[in-house]
């Protein structure tokens, strides 16, 4: 019986990432990636999709991490790309019929990474640093219903887009970032008592500051790597 492949993908706001994995998360190939288009409306997202997989192997599977809130194969939010056409928009089904009919799901995408890293007990909590800010929360194993927690109010106007974003960090270098960081785990906590705190993303790499116990950085490559649990949950 040959062994399953899934085609893992990494949607983010600034870049596409992909790569194929076993039924374990290891990848199989090297991860390719290339800019988000801008604008990015659905046809031009599965368009550089489809163009970004083309040199890797064949799958079997299909799992998306997309930075929005999605249900039940939908996506309900789009932030980076405020445009009318992501709404209801059925990726995991039109990146099935674009890619041979092979057999697609669709995770927010710090779910998808918190999938790969997570311990299965107690109160789990992902923050991934990137273009934004994302979270997923888990309990014993189990996603929990998704807080788009980026787009809450942190201080006076601010999100935690704002805040913490890769923007931010432009904006007021590594070490202002790094203390806004430290602030964000203090609310985090004070608002879930989580048990355990994953920090990922691109920008986890500019995290300097001296961590709790109950709080660890995992690589940015777990945002791909999940995407094999998202298709171990059910056991399939």
């Amino acid at each position: 019986m040959t062994a399953v492949r899934i085609l893992a993908i990494d949607i983010g706001g600034s870049h596409l990432k992909a790569s194929i994995l076993d039924a374990r998360g290891r990848m199989l190939t090297q991860k390719v990636t290339v800019k988000t288009p801008d604008p990015c409306p659905p046809r031009a997202m599965v368009d550089a999709l489809v163009a970004l997989v083309r040199p890797l192997p064949a799958h079997d599977r299909i799992a998306i991490g997309f930075p929005g809130v999605v249900r039940d194969g939908r996506v309900i939010t789009a932030p980076h790309w405020v445009t009318k056409e992501w709404a209801d928009f059925e990726l995991p089904k039109e990146l099935s019929r674009r890619l041979h009919g092979a057999p697609a799901r669709m995770i927010n995408d710090a779910e998808m990474q918190g999938l790969a890293v997570i311990k299965g007990k107690g109160l789990e909590l992902v923050l991934t640093l990137g273009t934004g800010a994302g979270t997923g929360l888990f309990r014993d194993g189990d996603v929990m219903p998704h807080l788009e927690l980026a787009h809450h109010p942190i201080r006076g106007n601010k999100t935690y887009d704002d805040y913490i974003g890769d923007a931010a960090l432009k904006k007021v270098g590594v070490k202002r970032w790094n203390r806004r960081v430290a602030r964000t785990v203090d609310i985090l906590y004070a608002l879930l008592h989580f048990d355990h705190l994953f920090i990922g993303g691109g920008n986890a790499a500019n995290v300097s500051i001296k961590l709790p116990d109950n709080v660890s950085l995992v690589s940015n490559d777990a945002g791909i790597e999940g995407g094999a649990m998202l298709w171990r949950r059910d056991g399939q």
